[in-house]
């Protein structure tokens, strides 16, 4: 199996290279743009999906395609455009509990894998220095709630159950039953 990874997100490589996969990175440029009112895990498994399909796949080859995005109140959190946008996100995530989830498509030879896991985190309660100090590292800008708990916000962010992996855009235990 040779496997394919529809993503240039960093993480995402760090996880599968951390896991012990090999892997080729291909990706297209997908129309993420979705209907009013869709509920986020249908959101990332139908982005997931296109991310797969966007992507040419030989035959033997396996294609890993993965979004992420952040839930609060029935939002759905993408990237932010621009630190003020991330200001806000953050704001509204202070000292609150949010969903994140991480769709996954799995295309090769002999199937089809769309899933969507979901863990929660819990931010401690920030001042509005504190989302500033963090927003001017620039680490916010490139992340889905404005956010990565794998770097600086691991100081104020912690996942309250599921994996740690899918909030950082990979849930590898569970893709590993799967590119076994």
């Amino acid at each position: 199996m040779r496997l394919i990874l529809a993503s240039t997100s960093p993480r995402r490589s760090e996880i599968l290279k951390n896991a012990g996969y090999d892997f080729e990175i291909r990706t297209a440029i997908v129309d993420e743009s979705l209907p009013a009112g869709i509920v986020p895990e249908q959101a990332v498994k139908i982005l997931s999906k296109l991310k797969a399909d966007a992507v040419k796949r030989e035959k033997g080859e396996t294609i890993l395609a993965a979004d992420t995005l952040v839930s609060i109140d029935g939002k759905i959190l993408g990237k932010p455009k621009n630190e003020d946008e991330a200001f806000n996100m953050l704001k509204d995530l202070s000292d609150r509990k949010h969903d994140v989830y991480t769709g996954v498509c799995i295309i090769n030879d002999s199937c089809e894998i769309n899933f969507a896991e979901k863990s929660e985190v819990i931010f401690d309660d920030l001042t509005n220095e504190q989302i500033y100090e963090y927003i001017r590292s620039g680490e916010p800008m490139d992340k889905a709630g404005a956010y990565g708990i794998q770097g600086a916000a691991s100081s104020f962010a912690r996942v309250c159950s599921g994996s740690t992996y899918n909030v950082m855009g990979l849930p590898i235990e569970r893709i590993k039953e799967y590119i076994e």
